[in-house]
Formats: structure tokens, C-alpha cells, sequence
């Protein structure tokens, strides 16, 4: 993986890929492992990966979005065995602690432990009043979780099959995901603190109750039930993995490559790319991991057919919200500060929506943060960064507060800019030292991220971390997935499935499937 000029590229491949996020990555492994085909992944940016890229500063390094992943931590699950296979059993991963999430509300702390039964146990030591609803709840997640598979396998279906059994296959998945995750837990609970734990994870997906899908809810809640997983040597090693098996078939990865436009023949398939310095590069096929409304709005011509139906459709969806983060590189090791590989998720009360509200209305009102520590998950970090340890401190904001400075570049926004971030920086500092009180006084770098670093970084025009928001009306549009109405183009990554690297991944294996016709999920499970 180099630099786009100093590669030899060539006029024509099999198939090119925009964007080299997890999706944009694993469609092009399962492109070349299983269908033996020649693929360009073109990045703009100047490593890869997308959200689970990592940067550096002497003496420590970070992970940009990355903090965990489940079922991956036991050889019997499923995704061990996928991401096995993709990457040649090149990835390792180091399993959390059994405490793997801690949901702080007001002065109350709240712990998930791993395996559904604990998991279930706790909750009912905390709410022993509560345990009907509590087993409802989990029975509720897990049947949805269970009819999502068929829901996202619909979508690589050839178009006749989908015409047959889509909707079949659609609607049990869909009976949980077109409404609210406050709506279902509505139904089993009037607790409204249990419901707060319950939903705890919110930051994962994005959106507070009121306003998620409980499809989400329930995709992202189940993932976790067995605890978490974190890879060895930082989240970077997810693409420094995938990207040989593109190579063995003659690809390439090539990095700081923007695309400015993919090519249609005739207003009908899509036949390559336009690069930012003009030239053309031409495939079978084109592979979009930039995002739908990225795809369509900015890289298409105007008006292709059925484009303009697929633009209002999600036109109709809001782009996910968009965070800061608080990178702390820190002097002595994590267990000498007392940073564990359990995430602290920290609320100012038990109400998600009236607190994600209030900020949103007013910037000087309490900070919900999520504080983590990749140098206390990665067993290799010490090795890496002798007596150094690392934090990361994020919360979820509004793009708005940052408008002023969008068209302005990357360390050259002015005087205001770092005067709003240094403010910014106290206050997630100050909670910071509130939970790892050992902390103090050991800080020797601090930099903040903002929606502006994310979308010049991954080319999310308002900074949003999850694409498009995880409404339940999102998960009834029938343009998401890999297929568009351009032939030879294919969606891949989030947009495709849903959020995070998991969800990206699977995005990556439907788009696959459909190019080549295979049930990619039976042959990685099944090889």
C-alpha cells in the first residue's frame, strides 16, 4: 500500500473499489479470492481503512473509530471464522474484560458483563422488580437479531429471486425495525432508568431512543452479548491484513487517490473512474464504499436514469450525527493509571433524548462521553510504546457548532477554532480525570477531533460517523444495498448494511455476492 503516484496503475482492471473502509476492503478480498479478479482500491486519504485507520504522535498512537467488536473472541462463533478467512488468519485479537461495558447514569453505575445469562442475571440484581420485562427484552432483541440475516441476504439476491421472496424474507426483520427503540422497550417497561441501561450503548449506532430503529438497537446489543474483542497491534491491522489477498491476484491498494467522478458509458453501466489529476481508469465493474449519498450525489452525472428516485429516497434520511474525541497520549503504563479495557459510558441522567436535545440547543450543557482506552485492549502496545498509555475520550455533537469553520483546511482554521477547541478540551478533560483520577498529571499530548477532522479525513460532508441515520425508515428503503440502478455499480460498507465495522464488513460480502453470484457467507463459513 503506496502512494497513488508512485504506483504503477494500470488502464484496466476487474473491478475498482472507492474507498478502502472495511466494506471497500473485504468486498475486494472476496473479489479476488473468490472470483480471481484483479481489483483497484483507490483511497483518498492518505492510509487506509476508514474508521479503523490508526495515527500516530512520537511516542503513542490511536485508533480513530474503532473501540471494540463481538463474537470474535471464541473459535465457535461465526465472524472468527469470516475474518479468519478473509485475512488468512492474519488478524489476532485480544478479548476484553469480562466487564466490558460500564454505564454510569447520574451517580449510578451499571455493568454489562460478558454472556447473555450474566448479562441477564445483572440486570435483574439491579431491577429485581424488573424481570419479566428483562427477559422479554432479550427475547425481543435475539429474535430480531436472528431475522436479520435473511433481511440483509435479500439484498444480494438476483433481482427476480428478490421480486419472488424479497418480501417474505423482509418482514420479520422488519416488524422490529420500523419502529422506535423507545417504542418496543415502551411496551416492556415503564422503568424509565432501567430502559436507560438498557440503551446505554446508544453511541454505537448513534441515535437516543426516541429516534433509532430498534432494529439497531437490537443488531448492536446482541453483538456484544458474549463480550468484546479488540485487535492486536490497534485497529490498523485490520486493513494491513486484508490487503495482501487483493495483492496475490495482481491488485493494489493506492492511497492519497481521489476519485472526482465515476465514469457511465452512454448515461447506461459504469465503465471506471475519473481521477482528481483527470486521468481514467476503466474496469468491469465499480464498487462505491464512499457512502450513498457520496455515491450518488457526487460522483454520478446528473440525472441517470432511476438515480433521481434513489436520491430522494434518501434524501428522506438525515446523515448521522457527528462527535468529537479527545486523544490523550499518556506518561506510565495503563495499569499504573488504573485505564482497563472496560468502556465507561458516562450520562448526565437517565433521560438520552432530552439530554442529546438540550445539547444540541445548548452548547454549554452537560456532556454525555464515552471514554475508552486502546493501549489497556491491546496486549502488543507496551511493546510498541514501552511505559506510554493511551485514552480516548469522545462525545456525540452537533456538526452545527462547527459551521463556521468548514471551509476552512486541516491546521489552518484560525485563532477561534483552537480557542473552541481548547474549551472543548477542558471539558472532556475534566471528565476524564473525574473517572481515572490516577490520570492527573500524567498527560503529555492532548488532541481533539472534530465533525471537520472527520469529514476531511473519511469525506463525510457533515462529519457524520455512522452514514446515513439509523432511522427506522432507513431500514424500509429498498436502494440501500448492493445493487443500484446503474449496472455495474455497486454499493458497498455501511450504507449497504448497517454501522460499524461489522456492519461495513457485511456490506462488503453482500456487494461481493452479488457481483459474483455466490452465497459469500456459506462459502466463508463453509471453506
Amino acid at each position: 500500500m503506496i502512494g497513488y503516484r508512485q504506483q504503477n496503475i494500470a488502464n484496466r482492471y476487474d473491478a475498482i473499489v472507492v474507498g478502502s473502509g472495511a466494506g471497500g476492503l473485504t468486498a475486494a478480498v472476496l473479489l479476488a479470492k473468490y472470483g480471481g479478479q484483479r481489483v483497484l482500491v483507490l483511497e483518498r486519504h492518505y492510509a487506509p481503512g476508514g474508521f479503523t485507520q490508526s495515527f500516530r504522535r512520537p511516542g503513542f498512537d490511536w485508533d480513530v473509530g474503532l473501540h471494540y467488536i463481538g463474537q470474535l473472541h471464541d473459535p465457535r462463533f461465526p465472524l472468527q471464522l469470516l475474518f479468519d478467512r478473509l485475512t488468512d488468519g492474519r488478524l489476532e485479537w485480544s478479548p476484553l474484560p469480562e466487564v466490558y461495558d460500564r454505564i454510569l447514569i447520574g451517580e449510578r453505575c451499571y455493568e454489562f458483563w460478558s454472556g447473555e445469562e450474566r448479562f441477564r442475571r445483572k440486570m435483574k440484581e439491579y431491577f429485581p422488580e424488573e424481570g419479566g420485562a428483562i427477559d422479554q427484552y432479550l427475547t425481543r432483541v435475539n429474535e430480531c437479531a436472528a431475522a436479520m440475516q435473511r433481511y440483509f441476504a435479500e439484498r444480494a439476491l438476483p433481482p427476480i429471486l428478490s421480486r419472488l421472496f424479497g418480501g417474505l424474507m423482509r418482514r420479520p426483520f422488519l416488524r422490529f425495525a420500523s419502529r422506535t427503540t423507545a417504542e418496543v422497550l415502551g411496551e416492556l417497561t415503564d422503568n424509565r432508568q432501567l430502559a436507560a441501561v438498557l440503551t446505554g450503548q446508544w453511541g454505537c449506532y448513534g441515535l437516543p431512543p426516541s429516534q433509532s430503529s430498534f432494529g439497531i438497537h437490537a443488531i448492536v446489543a446482541q453483538h456484544y452479548f458474549d463480550g468484546g474483542s479488540y485487535p492486536r497491534g490497534g485497529a490498523a491491522r485490520i486493513a494491513e491484513a486484508l490487503a495482501p489477498a487483493i495483492e496475490a491476484k495482481g491488485g493494489t491498494v493506492a492511497l492519497c487517490a481521489e476519485v472526482d467522478r465515476i465514469l457511465v458509458e452512454a448515461r447506461k453501466r459504469a465503465i471506471g473512474v475519473r481521477m482528481a489529476d483527470g486521468r481514467e481508469i476503466f474496469a468491469g465493474r465499480v464498487i462505491s464504499d464512499a457512502g450513498a449519498a457520496n455515491t450518488f450525489r457526487r460522483l454520478l452525472p446528473e440525472h441517470l436514469p432511476g438515480v433521481d428516485a434513489v436520491l430522494g429516497e434518501i434524501g428522506s434520511i438525515p446523515p448521522s450525527i457527528a462527535h468529537v474525541c479527545l486523544y490523550l497520549g499518556l506518561e506510565g503504563s495503563s495499569p499504573e493509571l488504573g485505564l482497563s479495557g472496560t468502556h465507561l459510558w458516562v450520562y448526565p441522567d437517565q433521560d438520552h433524548d432530552g439530554n442529546l436535545q438540550r445539547l444540541f440547543s445548548d452548547p454549554d450543557a452537560p456532556l454525555s462521553v464515552m471514554i475508552s482506552s486502546a493501549s489497556a485492549k491491546d496486549p502488543d502496545f507496551e511493546r510498541r510504546h514501552p511505559g506510554h498509555s493511551t485514552a480516548e475520550i469522545a462525545s456525540l455533537v452537533p456538526y452545527e457548532w462547527f459551521r463556521n469553520w468548514e471551509h476552512t483546511h486541516w491546521r489552518k482554521r484560525g485563532p477561534d477554532y483552537e480557542a473552541y477547541k481548547a474549551l472543548l478540551t477542558e471539558r472532556l478533560l475534566d471528565a476524564f480525570y473525574r473517572y481515572v483520577p490516577a490520570a492527573r498529571g500524567h498527560v503529555r499530548h492532548a488532541e481533539l477531533s472534530t465533525p471537520l477532522s472527520t469529514r476531511d479525513c473519511v469525506n463525510h460532508p457533515h462529519g457524520e460517523i455512522y452514514g446515513l441515520a439509523h432511522t427506522p425508515r432507513r431500514f424500509k428503503l429498498r436502494c440501500l444495498g448492493p445493487r443500484t440502478p446503474v449496472p455495474n455499480l455497486y454499493l458497498t460498507g455501511g450504507d449497504a448494511a448497517t454501522c460499524g465495522v461489522m456492519g461495513a464488513s457485511t456490506g462488503g460480502i453482500l456487494a461481493a455476492s452479488a457481483i459474483l453470484h455466490r452465497n459469500l457467507f456459506s462459502a466463508l463459513l463453509n471453506a
